[in-house]
């Protein structure tokens, strides 16, 4: 059995909740998890749902493997023939789940901070139900975030002093959000680039703004983000939008790839829309970790979903 101090937690819903020690811990968990450790030893039955309202394939399939790794039963959602579409609330919903025997639902929801009202319960409510936030909306994406810093992890080993450039639809993106918090609170160095016009003076408080040219030949990690043109609705910027263009100014092409330092890796959330952030045929290339993210993401979740089953007393792990 590993020998470390596992993270018990009864929520997992955003990174701003975690100690840099517990960061450490998740990621030396996952880690072991991928070279083949024991899972824990489940003495209870265990129920989760996974809970999408918006649509996704990496994350859902993603913690649906890491459940079904861990021993949990998972029991089916579809929003589409839920109570939702009757005008049934995410609480209500969660309600439900609860009395049928669900102890645990990951939940990803297009309003911000959906969790609220899950875990910050009234004195009338008496919900029991842990929830792990798999996204909302433009706000957090705290298991992606916990990958990609799993996986710059087992690449550097460590993250104070790396510079990393975050580039693209940033004011849209919850990943973005998740990984400036954390990896400035880690002591990476973090930069941002892309169209003005999808940048937030607010994040400057994590980093400095520059021209993508400038920033390619010093990073240490590329994280490039899908531009995101279903949250543009009434955006301006949308109606003018060419591929061709932005792929031009803001994506990594050949001539931008052979800049990079020897040792700088690229990372992306996904889903990559080709020849827009990445050249095409660059997405399986030495640098691109775009795979490498994806099988640490099982890995990365399983050690969260057992926080939480620590956190909670779930499966007669304490």
């Amino acid at each position: 059995m590993e020998n470390l101090n596992l993270v018990s937690l009864p929520h997992f819903v955003s990174v701003e909740d975690l100690t840099n020690e517990e960061v450490a811990a998740l990621i030396k968990r996952a880690e072991y998890f991928k070279q083949g450790g024991a899972t824990p030893r489940l003495t209870k039955s265990v129920y989760v749902t996974n809970m999408f309202f918006e649509d996704s394939s990496r994350t859902h399939t993603s913690f649906e493997m890491a459940e079904r790794k861990l021993g949990l039963t998972v029991i089916p959602f579809d929003p589409a023939h839920s109570s939702v579409n009757k005008g049934e609330t995410l609480y209500d919903t969660s309600l439900v789940m609860n009395a049928l025997g669900v102890d645990l639902e990951v939940i990803r929801h297009s309003q911000n901070e959906y969790y609220d009202d899950l875990i910050n319960l009234k004195p009338h409510q008496h919900l029991n139900i842990g929830v792990i936030n798999a996204g909302d909306g433009s706000g957090q994406h705290p298991s992606q975030c916990m990958l990609d810093m799993m996986t710059i992890h087992e690449h550097f080993g460590h993250f104070k002093g790396l510079k990393v450039a975050i580039v693209g639809d940033i004011t849209n993106s919850r990943v973005a959000k998740s990984d400036m918090e954390l990896l400035t609170k880690l002591g990476a160095k973090v930069y941002f680039s892309g169209p003005d016009y999808w940048y937030d003076r607010e994040f400057d408080q994590y980093g400095k703004y520059e021209e993508l040219d400038q920033l390619v030949p010093e990073m240490d990690v590329m994280m490039l983000l899908r531009v995101q043109h279903e949250r543009h609705l009434g955006d301006p910027n949308e109606k003018t939008f060419d591929a061709k263009a932005y792929h031009e100014k803001y994506g990594i092409n050949h001539q931008r790839y052979d800049q990079l330092k020897k040792d700088t890796i690229i990372m992306h959330p996904g889903p990559i829309n080709h020849d827009v952030e990445l050249s095409g045929d660059l997405v399986e290339s030495d640098k691109c970790m775009f795979v490498q993210q994806m099988q640490n993401g099982v890995f990365m979740r399983m050690a969260m979903i057992e926080a939480v089953l620590r956190g909670r007393k779930l499966g007669g792990l304490a």
